[in-house]
């Protein structure tokens, strides 16, 4: 009897469960945005009601009243890393008010048949601080089930909840042997891809701070170190200093596209395009008083550094209208306008002595 009264309850606040539910969905959404944290997916539900029945079937006698079930409402936030869920478990427990009694951390079950199941669960409910809504009377009394788990985690449970232990027909022990296997597997690479990321992250930083002290012979020419290195600008001078040429604005384009250039001429370390710039600073400014004379362009851009960095080397190491053209090639792909380029440029340089 009690049951049915716990049904009839269920219908008639389905609409205010969905509320809630999108409430704590809006919640998550843009508190993870506010501190940066990309997840692989944000999802919730409210328990159907046929799903409700056969749970009442099952274990009827544990509930009083509708409010003893904490899971009508589910969210479940998904995440790249298994790393990441104490980061976002963290943010959480600053957002909600949590049951702590009910809530359970499945981490720390140890069977290797629980790899899907792994995940930490938070019974929740949302603070008036938080949020209050007059036309949602049980806002902030209704408690609401929150998983946090990896993606792979979240793969295999969804895999295993057909062949594992929610089936309704029992897993031949040879089967089940292979799953459990599987799941092994499946949790050391878990736990490897977040330290890889770890360790990447790590080297990145480490580079960064090789980079802003100067120490470029120690930093491998790469496409991360490269772009560390442009973020301090070390073409700045000499951009403003050719832009004063014709008094010309400068517009800050990227130098990405000059790191297959620099890789081709056979630069192997930052220390090696620092080297370079410092070497043939002056011709490349003498070489951009060639281009711009008479020109009266007035915009400049802040790649034409570099550019002019490469052919005066490129040119200085021998290698002649031939190297040019490879440069325009590696920059602007094969063009029948790359050999009359090189060319004029070639001409240019001869009238400074560059050749």
């Amino acid at each position: 009897m009690h049951c049915e009264m716990i049904l009839d309850e269920y219908r008639e606040r389905r609409q205010e469960f969905e509320q809630i539910k999108n409430v704590v969905i809006d919640t998550l959404r843009q508190r993870l945005e506010n501190n940066h944290i990309v997840v692989a997916g944000l999802e919730g539900r409210v328990k159907t009601e046929k799903s409700l029945t056969g749970k009442l079937e099952l274990k009827g006698y544990k509930y009083r009243i509708l409010d003893d079930i904490t899971d009508i409402i589910g969210v479940r936030i998904i995440t790249f890393f298994s790393d990441e869920v104490d980061v976002i478990s963290a943010l959480v427990e600053r957002i909600f008010e949590i049951d702590w009694e009910n809530s359970v951390d499945k981490r720390k079950m140890l069977e290797i048949d629980r790899f899907g199941y792994m995940s930490l669960h938070y019974i929740c409910r949302i603070p008036a601080s938080l949020c209050t809504d007059p036309t949602i009377p049980q806002l902030n009394t209704t408690r609401f089930e929150l998983q946090i788990r990896s993606a792979l985690q979240h793969v295999w449970a969804n895999m295993q909840h057909d062949t594992g232990y929610k089936s309704d027909v029992e897993v031949p022990v040879e089967h089940q042997r292979s799953l459990n296997r599987l799941a092994g597997i499946l949790e050391l690479a878990d736990e490897q891809f977040s330290r890889i990321r770890k360790e990447i992250n790590d080297y990145r930083r480490n580079v960064q701070s090789l980079v802003a002290n100067g120490n470029f012979n120690e930093v491998p020419l790469n496409g991360d170190t490269f772009r560390s290195y442009c973020e301090h600008k070390p073409f700045k001078r000499l951009a403003d200093k050719i832009a004063t040429i014709n008094q010309a604005e400068l517009y800050e384009d990227s130098l990405m596209p000059y790191y297959n250039v620099l890789v081709h001429m056979g630069m192997k370390t930052i220390g090696d395009v620092e080297r370079m710039r410092l070497d043939y600073r002056d011709s490349a400014y003498q070489l951009a008083l060639i281009q711009l004379a008479g020109t009266g362009l007035d915009i400049v851009a802040y790649s034409v550094t570099l550019q002019n960095l490469c052919i005066v080397k490129i040119l200085k190491d021998g290698f002649g209208e031939a190297g040019l053209i490879r440069m325009f090639a590696a920059l602007y792909g094969e063009s029948s306008y790359n050999a009359p380029r090189a060319q004029r440029i070639y001409q240019q340089a001869q009238k400074i002595n560059l050749i």
